[in-house]
């Protein structure tokens, strides 16, 4: 069954052709590198990590490619703020993403651009699209020249007169018409900037993503992705510039993830409910916040709560729990006769995985399916004979089924040390009437099968 995705530019769910027989050629806007990312950001890295393991599941080979902006208004403004110099502060933060999101279960991009290491390729870019009439330099400005791109405004389903409705000309601006957006911006006194043939300046949000996904993947791209919110203007500008300048396809398949919201509002600054991935980490297991995240189907809206985080834990320890019993009676099964049936209920369950994330990577569902499966695995271990193949092979689909997901079953054997030091903190939590820290790291400990038990003497431990 040929993978089906939801193309944001058709509006509908499309048979995967790619490119180059066995090949993806896949493209993410990443972050721009001020500030630790929030669990808005984390999602698209958790989403299309899972979409990349999912196509390599089925042999093939991702080219992916994952963008940091390091220089823009935010970092200036964080550099002027903290009195660092730009490159700095990206380099601080990139180094924060990598190791957040490599918490999360992400795997490493085959490509990490940074605009800062392809100024040539944007200024040639930027040039290209002036001497084709795409583009204008004003005063050290440079502009698109939005409707000289007939197609404009074809990712976001909306026409040209109903943009230029809302389109206004801010104070600073020197652009031809409302729609026109910037391509190369003139440098302030004392800002961070780069020689071009328009003067020292630096590049627009826009154009950097054209000129990267070109130089690493080619003219025309598989799959762009991005956050709901990239759909317009950032990827609908890709779209003008990248077809203006090389006049065919951009990306044959676009998709976007849903938003976050956090307690049913939506996660904002000033309404004090924004969550740092980094934080949430320190706190919680990051396989659940992978699991909750891949717990609703990427297009649509996520409500985070502490409550459902807790829910997905418990989800989440019935599988690990149903793969842990497995590799106990391993032990003690032996080879036996006519289990076709068992084996058979094993390979309809990981086909059955495989259908729910042909289906636009439906991971909510594949979900649906492993516990399916764990269900299973658990009524076998109620024979009072097991088989050694049956299983491993239930083992085996539990590790590769959520292999795909990008979560970890097992679980590394805390040292002595370690369970003495959560013991410590447990003491010091129900000193201070913190009962609920208290209980999670019992529950924590006893998920990891170590067995609290509190006497009047204190608190002693066994391994389960």
């Amino acid at each position: 069954m040929a993978i089906k995705i939801y193309n944001t530019l058709k509006r509908t769910k499309e048979a995967f052709t790619p490119l180059e027989e066995g090949k993806v050629k896949m493209y993410v806007c990443g972050p721009t590198v001020y500030n630790y990312i929030h669990i808005g950001n984390a999602r698209p890295a958790i989403v299309f990590d899972t979409v990349r393991r999912y196509f390599e599941y089925k042999g093939y080979n991702v080219d992916y490619v994952l963008n940091f902006t390091d220089v823009d208004d935010k970092l200036i403004k964080a550099a002027n703020e903290m009195g660092e110099e730009v490159p700095a502060i990206a380099d601080r933060f990139i180094g924060a993403y990598k190791e957040d999101v490599k918490a999360l279960g992400v795997k490493e991009a085959v490509h990490h651009p940074r605009v800062t290491e392809n100024m040539p390729e944007i200024i040639e870019f930027i040039k290209g699209l002036i001497d084709k009439g795409h583009a204008y330099e004003s005063d050290g400005d440079v502009y698109f020249k939005t409707r000289s791109f007939d197609q404009y405004g074809k990712l976001s389903h909306q026409s040209i007169d109903e943009l230029r409705t809302g389109a206004r000309i801010q104070v600073g601006e020197k652009k031809k018409d409302p729609l026109d957006f910037t391509l190369w911006k003139q440098a302030k006194p004392g800002e961070i900037s780069w020689e071009s043939p328009w003067g020292k300046g630096r590049p627009g949000w826009h154009i950097e993503c054209s000129t990267m996904a070109k130089k690493y993947l080619g003219e025309t791209i598989d799959i762009h992705a991005g956050g709901q919110d990239l759909t317009f203007p950032h990827h609908e500008n890709e779209i003008a510039q990248s077809e203006a300048h090389n006049c065919q396809t951009f990306a044959n398949y676009w998709m976007h993830n849903g938003y976050i919201n956090v307690e049913n509002e939506k996660m904002s600054k000033s309404l004090g409910n924004f969550v740092l991935a980094h934080d949430l980490i320190q706190k919680h297991d990051p396989n659940i916040i992978r699991f909750f995240m891949l717990s609703v189907h990427y297009r649509h809206p996520i409500n985070f709560s502490d409550a459902l985080l807790e829910g997905a834990k418990n989800s989440f320890d019935r599988i690990r729990n149903a793969y842990e019993n497995l590799q106990h009676r391993k032990q003690a099964s032996m080879d036996q006769a006519d289990q076709k049936e068992w084996l058979e209920k094993v390979a309809q369950h990981k086909q059955r995985f495989a259908e729910e994330m042909d289906d636009d990577f439906n991971t909510a569902n594949a979900i649906s399916v492993l516990f399916d499966l764990t269900k299973d695995a658990n009524l076998y271990l109620q024979s009072p004979q097991t088989s050694t193949e049956v299983i491993e092979a239930f083992e085996e689909a539990l590790v590769s089924l959520t292999g795909i997901l990008g979560v970890e079953l097992k679980q590394e054997e805390l040292i002595d040390e370690e369970i003495e030091a959560l013991i410590q903190k447990r003491i010091e939590a129900r000193k201070n009437r913190n009962f609920e820290l208290a209980d999670q790291i019992r529950d924590d400990l006893k998920a990891r099968n170590i067995i609290l038990e509190d006497t009047p003497q204190g608190t002693r431990w066994k391994r389960g």
